[in-house]
């Protein structure tokens, strides 16, 4: 009788567990409707399954429990029973199996009128590329992906010019159009997700895969990576805005284009070092850093990093926080530098200086600390080195008292939480993976090696 009132209780608990659960679909934000049907279908088919075989299961154990005057039937064989299972088992596949097919059939057939936009993955991030005046995108060729061409766009190909390139994780799309997204990965195995969208595919290195939708109501949605991508999977969240037209015309001509990219000049070095010298007040003349004056190095680091952050000081994405009174303090000086060509200057003069190494200030492990950087070298590189392609700058070299302040920035969301900060979302989460100061000690005690 136990085994029979247990696999009641589960029949009864299950069934209060879905008709009560708070888990359920996120409403659904695309013209895919017929998804969220081929599942209810399945649901209810495998869910009527379920409480019949449980409660067959629990009336045989009861109705044929062991009595002393009982004897067993032996039956191997029952022709009947087999055929009525059979059958019934062959609908029941059927009915799951054809609704998904006949969705299929239209996921794989994409409207004419469809708009194309690429969607290129990489470790930990989105970035999009959208057509421009001319409708078309232009090609691309992976081989030729570098720091100034994160997309690999061809330049002998005309019709790549007005190719719109955000290299950012939001995309935008306009209300009711039908959308046809390119999916395509620079390094290794991710999912395009929307859940509101209920689509979701593969990007595979080497190829182009494909899905399509119509957004049915505007909002901001969260893209989600849902194949395990790397150590930092979790992290790699981007945004769709969907929006009316108007507002999907007024984003469009505020970004940049191929074209555009290719005409920002280099930076001028001869005078970036004029407009460095209000800098080296606090850095040092050779970007040695100030510990007195609580100024990092800057000789060493990439001035692609050093001209995002100083972006990010002028647009108030970093040195805001009440907390953060150093950043606080280079917000005003960054606001020095009048437009992005001062910043291209001032970042390409900063990259000729050399400092001499950083001296250790910290007690700490580095045995132990060489553990803990497994994780930080899969972005930065496995001597501390940098990566641009993961927008990951260099750790070697640079002031183990300043790593440390920004690690517990990071960590108290004094530094990373700002909505716009995308890769300061995913130090937070990783600096949080340091569960003391003494662990922070051992990590900085290793850098200080490499």
């Amino acid at each position: 009788m136990k085994l029979v009132i247990a696999l009641i209780l589960l029949i009864v608990g299950t069934l209060a567990f879905h008709f009560w659960s708070p888990w359920w679909f996120t409403p659904i934000a695309s013209n895919w409707g017929m998804i969220d049907t081929t599942v209810d279908i399945t649901l209810w088919i495998t869910g009527f399954v379920f409480v019949a075989v449980n409660a067959f299961l629990a009336y045989c154990v009861y109705r044929f429990r062991h009595s002393p005057d009982r004897r067993a039937d032996y039956e191997p064989e029952n022709k009947k029973l087999e055929t009525w299972l059979t059958v019934g088992t062959a609908v029941g596949v059927a009915a799951m199996l054809a609704p998904g097919l006949i969705v299929w059939a239209d996921f794989v057939n994409v409207p004419d009128d469809a708009t194309e936009v690429e969607v290129l993955g990489m470790q930990w991030q989105w970035q999009y590329r959208l057509p421009g005046a001319d409708g078309v995108l232009g090609e691309v060729d992976a081989r030729l992906i570098s720091q100034d061409n994160p997309f690999g766009m061809s330049k002998n190909d005309p019709a790549g010019q007005d190719d719109v390139l955000v290299n950012s994780n939001e995309l935008h799309l306009p209300l009711d159009r039908p959308v046809k997204l390119l999916l395509r990965s620079k390094d290794v195995l991710h999912n395009f997700t929307v859940p509101q969208f209920r689509v979701k595919m593969d990007l595979v290195p080497g190829m182009v895969t494909y899905a399509w939708l119509t957004p049915t109501r505007t909002g901001k949605f969260d893209v989600l990576c849902m194949e395990l991508c790397g150590i930092a999977h979790y992290a790699m969240r981007g945004y769709v805005v969907v929006e009316e037209q108007a507002d999907y015309d007024a984003w469009m001509a505020q970004q940049s284009t191929w074209a555009d990219m290719q005409a920002i000049p280099a930076g001028n070095a001869d005078v970036g070092k004029t407009t460095y010298l209000t800098c080296a007040a606090c850095h040092g003349q050779q970007g040695e850093g100030n510990p007195a004056m609580n100024a990092p190095r800057l000789a060493g680091l990439p001035g692609w990093y050093i001209a995002r952050q100083l972006k990010h000081y002028k647009q108030g994405i970093r040195g805001a926080h009440e907390d953060d009174e150093y950043g606080m303090q280079m917000a005003p000086m960054a606001n020095v530098l009048a437009n992005d060509t001062a910043i291209r200057d001032v970042t390409a003069y900063i990259e000729t200086l050399h400092a001499r190494p950083a001296t250790n200030t910290l007690n700490g492990d580095p045995a132990r600390g060489a553990g803990r950087y497994v994780s930080c070298g899969a972005c930065h590189g496995a001597n501390g080195e940098g990566n641009s392609a993961l927008q990951a700058p260099r750790l070697a070299g640079q002031d183990d008292w300043y790593m440390k302040r920004q690690l517990h920035n990071f960590r108290h969301g004094i530094r990373g939480a700002h909505k716009e900060d995308t890769y300061g979302h995913q130090m937070v989460l990783m600096a949080r993976s340091l569960k003391d100061e003494q662990a922070i000690n051992d990590l900085l005690a290793y850098l200080n090696t490499l």
